[in-house]
């Protein structure tokens, strides 16, 4: 599995829920970010003010692969100098309370 982050501005809620509507990305987690510290060329911290959001979901590598390119290759941004930012990262276990053991991912 792997782990997908989206950090976009708010005003791009409909760019990114359109992101990950046409890569069927049917679960995942939105939360507000606040930004701390001076901040730094693309990344803002508690420099500007400007109302951020973050996207967590965990996805099957090839998926990750494409949700990557189509944040590299996006359009319909607000303002194309906030673009949305994308991270993978690999996810080496996993563990659910309540006696699920955690696997390794092949991957």
């Amino acid at each position: 599995m792997k782990l997908i982050v989206l950090l976009y501005l708010e005003d791009d809620e409909t760019c990114v829920n359109d992101l990950l509507g046409r890569h069927d990305v049917a679960v995942y987690s939105r939360t507000s970010v606040e930004g701390i510290g001076p901040g730094a060329p693309g990344w803002y911290g508690s420099a500007a003010p400007y109302r951020s959001r973050m996207v967590i979901a965990l996805v099957e590598p090839d998926l990750a692969g494409e949700i990557l390119e189509a944040v590299e290759s996006g359009t319909g941004l607000q303002d194309s100098r906030h673009p949305i930012h994308a991270l993978q990262l690999d996810v080496e276990r996993q563990a659910v309370c309540g006696g699920g053991a955690g696997q390794a991912d092949e991957s």
